[in-house]
Protein backbone atom coordinates (compact mmCIF):
# COMPACT_ATOMS: atom_id res chain seq x y z
CA UNK A 1 0.00 0.00 0.00
CA UNK A 2 1.76 3.32 -1.40
CA UNK A 3 2.63 5.32 2.02
CA UNK A 4 0.74 8.16 0.67
CA UNK A 5 -2.68 9.10 -0.46
CA UNK A 6 -3.44 10.67 -4.03
CA UNK A 7 -4.25 13.82 -2.42
CA UNK A 8 -1.57 14.28 -0.08
CA UNK A 9 0.95 14.45 -2.76
CA UNK A 10 -1.34 16.90 -4.69
CA UNK A 11 -1.66 18.90 -1.36
CA UNK A 12 2.47 18.91 -1.37
CA UNK A 13 2.98 19.69 -4.84
CA UNK A 14 0.85 22.48 -4.71
CA UNK A 15 2.08 24.05 -1.94
CA UNK A 16 5.31 24.35 -3.59
CA UNK A 17 3.97 25.94 -6.65
CA UNK A 18 1.85 28.40 -4.70
CA UNK A 19 5.17 29.22 -2.70
CA UNK A 20 7.21 31.40 -5.63
CA UNK A 21 7.23 34.49 -3.98
CA UNK A 22 8.03 33.25 -0.32
CA UNK A 23 11.07 31.21 -2.46
CA UNK A 24 12.00 34.67 -3.99
CA UNK A 25 12.01 36.75 -0.45
CA UNK A 26 14.45 33.81 0.79
CA UNK A 27 16.66 34.06 -1.80
CA UNK A 28 17.22 37.67 -0.97
CA UNK A 29 17.14 37.32 2.66
CA UNK A 30 20.27 35.09 2.05
CA UNK A 31 21.70 37.25 -0.80
CA UNK A 32 21.63 40.38 1.43
CA UNK A 33 23.88 38.51 3.68
CA UNK A 34 27.61 37.96 2.62
CA UNK A 35 28.84 35.07 3.53
CA UNK A 36 32.69 35.68 2.78
CA UNK A 37 35.64 33.07 4.44
CA UNK A 38 38.19 35.12 5.86
CA UNK A 39 40.11 34.04 3.50
CA UNK A 40 38.45 35.90 0.85
CA UNK A 41 38.29 38.62 3.33
CA UNK A 42 35.23 38.04 4.93
CA UNK A 43 33.61 37.36 8.14
CA UNK A 44 32.58 33.40 8.08
CA UNK A 45 28.57 32.69 7.64
CA UNK A 46 27.10 33.43 11.38
CA UNK A 47 25.24 36.58 10.03
CA UNK A 48 23.34 34.63 7.15
CA UNK A 49 23.14 31.47 9.37
CA UNK A 50 20.85 33.35 12.47
CA UNK A 51 18.72 35.39 9.40
CA UNK A 52 17.96 32.12 8.02
CA UNK A 53 17.58 30.50 11.64
CA UNK A 54 14.89 33.46 12.01
CA UNK A 55 13.18 32.92 8.45
CA UNK A 56 12.74 29.03 8.95
CA UNK A 57 11.31 29.92 12.55
CA UNK A 58 9.32 32.60 11.39
CA UNK A 59 7.69 30.40 8.72
CA UNK A 60 6.64 26.98 10.25
CA UNK A 61 9.72 24.95 11.80
CA UNK A 62 9.86 24.63 15.40
CA UNK A 63 12.82 25.55 17.60
CA UNK A 64 12.87 22.00 18.78
CA UNK A 65 13.93 21.07 14.86
CA UNK A 66 16.82 23.43 14.54
CA UNK A 67 19.82 22.73 15.97
CA UNK A 68 23.54 24.63 15.20
CA UNK A 69 27.26 22.73 15.07
CA UNK A 70 29.46 25.21 15.15
CA UNK A 71 33.00 25.14 14.39
CA UNK A 72 35.31 27.53 16.14
CA UNK A 73 37.08 29.55 14.11
CA UNK A 74 39.01 32.70 15.37
CA UNK A 75 39.10 34.29 12.48
CA UNK A 76 35.61 34.68 11.97
CA UNK A 77 32.52 36.81 13.18
CA UNK A 78 31.93 35.35 17.08
CA UNK A 79 34.94 32.93 16.61
CA UNK A 80 32.48 30.37 14.75
CA UNK A 81 31.61 28.75 11.59
CA UNK A 82 27.79 28.02 11.93
CA UNK A 83 26.39 24.33 10.66
CA UNK A 84 22.86 24.21 10.67
CA UNK A 85 20.50 20.98 11.10
CA UNK A 86 16.86 20.82 10.12
CA UNK A 87 14.71 17.94 11.17
CA UNK A 88 11.61 16.67 9.74
CA UNK A 89 10.85 13.47 11.53
CA UNK A 90 9.39 10.89 9.39
CA UNK A 91 7.52 7.43 8.96
CA UNK A 92 11.07 5.76 9.72
CA UNK A 93 14.70 6.91 11.05
CA UNK A 94 16.15 3.97 9.70
CA UNK A 95 17.12 5.76 6.44
CA UNK A 96 17.40 9.49 6.70
CA UNK A 97 17.37 11.55 3.99
CA UNK A 98 19.97 14.30 4.01
CA UNK A 99 19.67 17.25 1.77
CA UNK A 100 23.03 19.35 2.27
CA UNK A 101 23.75 22.91 0.77
CA UNK A 102 26.30 25.36 1.79
CA UNK A 103 25.78 29.11 3.22
CA UNK A 104 29.11 30.62 2.09
CA UNK A 105 29.84 31.95 -1.19
CA UNK A 106 32.27 33.37 -3.44
CA UNK A 107 33.47 36.87 -3.93
CA UNK A 108 31.83 39.18 -6.80
CA UNK A 109 34.82 39.81 -8.75
CA UNK A 110 35.30 42.71 -10.84
CA UNK A 111 32.19 44.85 -9.93
CA UNK A 112 32.16 46.60 -13.00
CA UNK A 113 31.47 43.29 -15.18
CA UNK A 114 28.02 43.05 -13.29
CA UNK A 115 24.61 44.53 -14.19
CA UNK A 116 23.32 44.81 -11.06
CA UNK A 117 24.42 45.01 -7.38
CA UNK A 118 25.77 41.51 -6.54
CA UNK A 119 23.93 41.46 -3.05
CA UNK A 120 20.76 42.46 -3.58
CA UNK A 121 18.39 40.40 -5.83
CA UNK A 122 16.69 41.41 -9.05
CA UNK A 123 14.19 39.10 -10.62
CA UNK A 124 13.79 39.72 -14.22
CA UNK A 125 12.62 37.44 -16.84
CA UNK A 126 12.10 34.69 -14.37
CA UNK A 127 15.71 34.79 -13.20
CA UNK A 128 17.35 36.40 -10.24
CA UNK A 129 20.40 37.73 -10.09
CA UNK A 130 23.06 38.04 -7.56
CA UNK A 131 25.51 36.28 -5.94
CA UNK A 132 24.63 32.77 -4.47
CA UNK A 133 21.26 32.15 -5.65
CA UNK A 134 22.43 29.46 -7.84
CA UNK A 135 25.61 28.55 -5.80
CA UNK A 136 23.88 27.28 -3.64
CA UNK A 137 21.39 29.21 -1.99
CA UNK A 138 18.70 27.36 -5.07
CA UNK A 139 19.64 23.80 -3.71
CA UNK A 140 19.15 25.06 -0.14
CA UNK A 141 15.69 26.87 -0.77
CA UNK A 142 14.55 23.95 -2.93
CA UNK A 143 15.39 21.82 0.28
CA UNK A 144 13.66 24.29 2.62
CA UNK A 145 10.31 24.72 0.57
CA UNK A 146 10.19 20.33 0.01
CA UNK A 147 10.27 19.91 3.64
CA UNK A 148 7.92 23.02 4.21
CA UNK A 149 5.11 21.16 2.00
CA UNK A 150 4.77 18.36 4.49
CA UNK A 151 4.59 20.69 7.82
CA UNK A 152 2.30 22.82 5.92
CA UNK A 153 0.07 20.05 5.35
CA UNK A 154 0.27 17.91 8.58
CA UNK A 155 1.72 14.91 6.48
CA UNK A 156 5.03 13.24 7.59
CA UNK A 157 7.55 12.34 5.12
CA UNK A 158 8.41 8.31 4.65
CA UNK A 159 11.68 9.03 6.26
CA UNK A 160 12.77 11.38 8.30
CA UNK A 161 14.13 14.53 6.55
CA UNK A 162 17.61 16.44 7.54
CA UNK A 163 18.85 19.71 6.01
CA UNK A 164 22.07 20.38 6.37
CA UNK A 165 23.19 23.95 5.55
CA UNK A 166 27.17 24.17 5.96
CA UNK A 167 29.94 26.28 6.06
CA UNK A 168 33.23 26.58 3.95
CA UNK A 169 32.33 25.11 1.24
CA UNK A 170 34.00 27.58 -0.94
CA UNK A 171 37.56 27.48 0.47
CA UNK A 172 37.94 23.69 1.49
CA UNK A 173 35.27 22.43 4.02
CA UNK A 174 37.59 22.40 7.41
CA UNK A 175 34.58 23.94 9.20
CA UNK A 176 32.15 22.87 7.12
CA UNK A 177 31.31 19.11 6.79
CA UNK A 178 35.13 17.77 7.41
CA UNK A 179 34.45 19.61 10.71
CA UNK A 180 31.29 17.03 11.17
CA UNK A 181 32.76 14.40 9.74
CA UNK A 182 34.95 14.42 12.87
CA UNK A 183 33.37 16.17 16.02
CA UNK A 184 29.62 14.96 15.56
CA UNK A 185 27.65 11.53 14.73
CA UNK A 186 25.30 12.83 12.70
CA UNK A 187 25.76 10.25 9.91
CA UNK A 188 23.99 7.08 9.70
CA UNK A 189 25.92 4.83 6.85
CA UNK A 190 22.71 3.58 5.69
CA UNK A 191 21.22 7.55 5.25
CA UNK A 192 20.61 9.07 1.83
CA UNK A 193 23.10 11.74 1.15
CA UNK A 194 21.95 14.24 -1.51
CA UNK A 195 23.98 17.65 -2.47
CA UNK A 196 22.06 19.90 -4.51
CA UNK A 197 25.30 21.77 -5.64
CA UNK A 198 25.24 20.91 -9.30
CA UNK A 199 23.49 19.72 -12.44
CA UNK A 200 22.33 20.42 -15.98
CA UNK A 201 19.72 22.56 -17.61
CA UNK A 202 17.40 19.49 -17.77
CA UNK A 203 18.33 18.19 -14.14
CA UNK A 204 19.00 14.40 -15.85
CA UNK A 205 22.29 14.01 -14.36
CA UNK A 206 23.38 12.81 -11.16
CA UNK A 207 26.91 12.93 -10.36
CA UNK A 208 28.54 9.90 -8.42
CA UNK A 209 32.11 10.79 -8.36
CA UNK A 210 34.41 13.74 -8.74
CA UNK A 211 38.38 13.45 -10.07
CA UNK A 212 40.58 14.23 -7.60
CA UNK A 213 41.65 17.72 -6.80
CA UNK A 214 45.23 18.89 -6.48
CA UNK A 215 46.04 22.70 -6.19
CA UNK A 216 49.64 23.32 -6.20
CA UNK A 217 51.53 26.79 -5.19
CA UNK A 218 55.35 26.53 -6.99
CA UNK A 219 57.93 28.80 -5.78
CA UNK A 220 61.04 28.95 -7.77
CA UNK A 221 64.40 30.79 -6.42
CA UNK A 222 66.77 32.09 -9.08
CA UNK A 223 69.40 34.99 -8.68
CA UNK A 224 68.35 38.57 -9.27
CA UNK A 225 70.12 40.46 -12.20
CA UNK A 226 69.86 43.60 -14.28
CA UNK A 227 67.52 42.34 -17.84
CA UNK A 228 71.40 43.20 -19.93
CA UNK A 229 73.60 40.56 -18.15
CA UNK A 230 71.46 37.08 -17.81
CA UNK A 231 74.86 35.86 -17.22
CA UNK A 232 75.03 36.83 -13.87
CA UNK A 233 71.81 35.82 -12.51
CA UNK A 234 69.52 32.54 -12.64
CA UNK A 235 65.85 33.37 -14.29
CA UNK A 236 63.50 32.64 -11.92
CA UNK A 237 60.27 33.73 -14.27
CA UNK A 238 62.60 31.50 -17.11
CA UNK A 239 62.75 28.45 -15.20
CA UNK A 240 58.92 28.62 -13.85
CA UNK A 241 57.58 28.76 -16.79
CA UNK A 242 59.39 25.93 -18.19
CA UNK A 243 58.30 23.79 -15.26
CA UNK A 244 54.25 25.24 -15.93
CA UNK A 245 54.59 23.40 -19.49
CA UNK A 246 56.29 20.48 -17.92
CA UNK A 247 53.94 19.95 -15.59
CA UNK A 248 50.96 20.87 -17.69
CA UNK A 249 52.57 17.98 -20.01
CA UNK A 250 51.62 15.53 -17.34
CA UNK A 251 48.04 15.31 -19.43
CA UNK A 252 50.30 12.72 -21.29
CA UNK A 253 51.60 10.69 -18.51
CA UNK A 254 48.65 10.32 -16.81
CA UNK A 255 46.87 9.40 -20.11
CA UNK A 256 43.95 7.48 -19.33
CA UNK A 257 40.17 8.49 -20.59
CA UNK A 258 36.58 8.29 -18.18
CA UNK A 259 34.01 9.45 -20.48
CA UNK A 260 31.88 8.97 -17.42
CA UNK A 261 33.67 12.64 -17.14
CA UNK A 262 33.80 15.94 -19.08
CA UNK A 263 36.31 16.54 -20.00
CA UNK A 264 37.07 12.52 -20.06
CA UNK A 265 41.14 12.73 -19.33
CA UNK A 266 42.92 14.25 -16.27
CA UNK A 267 44.04 17.83 -16.68
CA UNK A 268 47.29 19.97 -15.59
CA UNK A 269 46.67 23.97 -15.67
CA UNK A 270 48.76 26.65 -14.35
CA UNK A 271 46.46 28.85 -13.14
CA UNK A 272 47.35 32.23 -10.73
CA UNK A 273 51.03 34.00 -10.77
CA UNK A 274 52.14 36.21 -8.46
CA UNK A 275 54.40 39.17 -9.40
CA UNK A 276 57.66 39.30 -9.46
CA UNK A 277 59.88 42.14 -10.25
CA UNK A 278 58.67 45.45 -10.57
CA UNK A 279 60.86 46.92 -13.60
CA UNK A 280 61.11 45.33 -17.21
CA UNK A 281 65.08 44.75 -17.23
CA UNK A 282 65.16 43.14 -13.75
CA UNK A 283 65.40 39.36 -14.45
CA UNK A 284 63.52 37.83 -11.11
CA UNK A 285 64.70 35.77 -8.70
CA UNK A 286 61.77 34.38 -7.31
CA UNK A 287 58.62 33.83 -9.24
CA UNK A 288 55.64 31.70 -7.63
CA UNK A 289 52.68 29.88 -9.61
CA UNK A 290 49.84 28.01 -8.80
CA UNK A 291 48.62 24.84 -11.26
CA UNK A 292 44.90 23.39 -10.80
CA UNK A 293 45.19 19.83 -11.64
CA UNK A 294 41.70 17.24 -11.73
CA UNK A 295 42.98 13.80 -11.84
CA UNK A 296 40.96 10.88 -13.25
CA UNK A 297 40.32 8.83 -9.99
CA UNK A 298 42.63 5.53 -11.03
CA UNK A 299 45.19 7.39 -10.62
CA UNK A 300 46.50 8.64 -6.59
CA UNK A 301 47.87 12.13 -6.10
CA UNK A 302 51.23 9.81 -4.47
CA UNK A 303 51.83 8.64 -8.14
CA UNK A 304 50.71 12.52 -9.02
CA UNK A 305 53.52 13.82 -6.87
CA UNK A 306 56.08 11.90 -7.29
CA UNK A 307 55.93 12.53 -11.05
CA UNK A 308 55.98 16.54 -9.89
CA UNK A 309 59.11 16.19 -8.02
CA UNK A 310 60.18 14.79 -10.92
CA UNK A 311 59.95 17.96 -13.11
CA UNK A 312 60.83 19.71 -10.38
CA UNK A 313 64.03 17.99 -10.31
CA UNK A 314 64.90 18.44 -14.30
CA UNK A 315 64.48 22.03 -13.79
CA UNK A 316 66.25 22.95 -11.04
CA UNK A 317 69.33 21.01 -12.75
CA UNK A 318 68.59 23.05 -15.78
CA UNK A 319 68.42 26.23 -14.72
CA UNK A 320 70.09 25.58 -11.26
CA UNK A 321 67.42 27.21 -9.36
CA UNK A 322 65.45 25.76 -6.35
CA UNK A 323 62.15 24.53 -6.39
CA UNK A 324 59.44 24.42 -3.75
CA UNK A 325 55.99 23.52 -3.77
CA UNK A 326 53.02 23.51 -1.03
CA UNK A 327 49.68 21.41 -1.93
CA UNK A 328 47.45 24.29 -0.83
CA UNK A 329 44.49 21.65 -1.24
CA UNK A 330 43.71 18.10 -1.98
CA UNK A 331 41.12 15.86 -2.07
CA UNK A 332 40.48 11.93 -3.50
CA UNK A 333 37.64 10.16 -2.89
CA UNK A 334 35.81 6.73 -4.45
CA UNK A 335 32.70 6.71 -7.08
CA UNK A 336 29.31 6.31 -5.57
CA UNK A 337 27.92 3.33 -6.94
CA UNK A 338 25.86 3.72 -10.17
CA UNK A 339 22.79 1.23 -7.97
CA UNK A 340 23.24 2.82 -4.70
CA UNK A 341 19.90 3.65 -2.67
CA UNK A 342 20.28 7.13 -3.08
CA UNK A 343 20.97 6.97 -7.04
CA UNK A 344 18.08 5.20 -7.69
CA UNK A 345 15.75 6.70 -5.22
CA UNK A 346 16.27 9.83 -7.15
CA UNK A 347 16.55 8.59 -10.68
CA UNK A 348 12.85 7.38 -9.93
CA UNK A 349 11.88 10.60 -8.22
CA UNK A 350 13.28 11.92 -11.44
CA UNK A 351 11.46 10.06 -14.18
CA UNK A 352 8.24 10.06 -12.02
CA UNK A 353 8.35 14.00 -12.06
CA UNK A 354 9.58 15.15 -14.89
CA UNK A 355 9.57 11.81 -17.21
CA UNK A 356 13.30 11.79 -17.86
CA UNK A 357 15.61 8.89 -17.82
CA UNK A 358 18.40 10.19 -14.88
CA UNK A 359 21.97 8.89 -16.37
CA UNK A 360 25.34 8.96 -13.53
CA UNK A 361 27.94 11.20 -14.29
CA UNK A 362 31.53 12.28 -13.12
CA UNK A 363 32.88 15.92 -12.82
CA UNK A 364 35.65 17.99 -12.76
CA UNK A 365 34.79 20.57 -10.19
CA UNK A 366 34.55 19.73 -6.06
CA UNK A 367 31.88 19.73 -3.82
CA UNK A 368 31.37 18.10 -0.53
CA UNK A 369 30.88 14.40 -1.62
CA UNK A 370 34.45 14.10 -2.06
CA UNK A 371 34.43 13.98 1.71
CA UNK A 372 31.44 12.14 2.51
CA UNK A 373 32.26 9.11 -0.11
CA UNK A 374 36.09 9.13 1.72
CA UNK A 375 34.36 8.41 5.17
CA UNK A 376 32.38 5.82 3.09
CA UNK A 377 28.72 7.32 2.68
CA UNK A 378 27.50 7.13 -1.19
CA UNK A 379 25.88 10.37 -1.98
CA UNK A 380 25.11 12.12 -4.94
CA UNK A 381 25.00 15.91 -6.71
CA UNK A 382 22.23 16.76 -8.37
CA UNK A 383 20.26 19.93 -9.72
CA UNK A 384 18.83 21.50 -12.80
CA UNK A 385 20.31 25.07 -13.01
CA UNK A 386 22.51 26.24 -16.19
CA UNK A 387 25.99 26.41 -14.18
CA UNK A 388 26.62 30.26 -13.46
CA UNK A 389 28.26 29.32 -10.39
CA UNK A 390 31.53 32.17 -9.41
CA UNK A 391 30.16 34.28 -12.66
CA UNK A 392 29.69 37.74 -12.89
CA UNK A 393 26.12 38.21 -12.95
CA UNK A 394 25.35 34.78 -11.44
CA UNK A 395 21.46 33.72 -11.33
CA UNK A 396 18.92 30.65 -11.14
CA UNK A 397 15.43 30.29 -12.89
CA UNK A 398 13.03 30.48 -10.34
CA UNK A 399 11.33 27.44 -12.33
CA UNK A 400 14.12 25.54 -11.24
CA UNK A 401 13.64 26.03 -7.41
CA UNK A 402 9.82 24.76 -8.01
CA UNK A 403 10.89 22.00 -9.85
CA UNK A 404 13.59 20.45 -7.52
CA UNK A 405 11.44 20.69 -4.68
CA UNK A 406 8.92 18.60 -6.45
CA UNK A 407 11.66 15.92 -6.80
CA UNK A 408 12.40 16.27 -3.44
CA UNK A 409 9.44 16.26 -2.37
CA UNK A 410 8.21 13.25 -4.34
CA UNK A 411 11.82 11.58 -3.14
CA UNK A 412 10.95 12.06 0.49
CA UNK A 413 7.47 10.72 -0.34
CA UNK A 414 8.86 7.46 -1.49
CA UNK A 415 9.15 4.14 1.35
Amino acid sequence: MPLFLGTDMKDIIEYIHSSKAKMVELESLLTAHPALAPENAGHGEIEKAEALTEWLLANGFSKESILRYDAPDPRAKGGIRPNIVVTVPGHSDAQRIWVMAHLDVVPTGDLKLWNTDPWKVVEKDGKLYGRGVEDNQQGLVSGVFAALAYLKNGVKPAHTVKLLFMSDEEVGSKYGIIWLLKNTDLFKKDDLFLIPDGGDPKGETIEVAEKNILWLKVHVKGLQCHGSRPDQGKNACLAACDLSLKLNGLQDVFNKKDELFMPSYSTFQPTMRFSNVEGVNIIPGEDVFCMDCRILPCYTLNMVLGQVEECCTAIEKKYGVEVCYEVIQSSESPATPVDAPVVKKLAAAIKKVHGLNAKTIGIGGGTVGAELRREGYPCVVWSTMDECAHMPNEYCIIENIIKDADTLATMFSEE
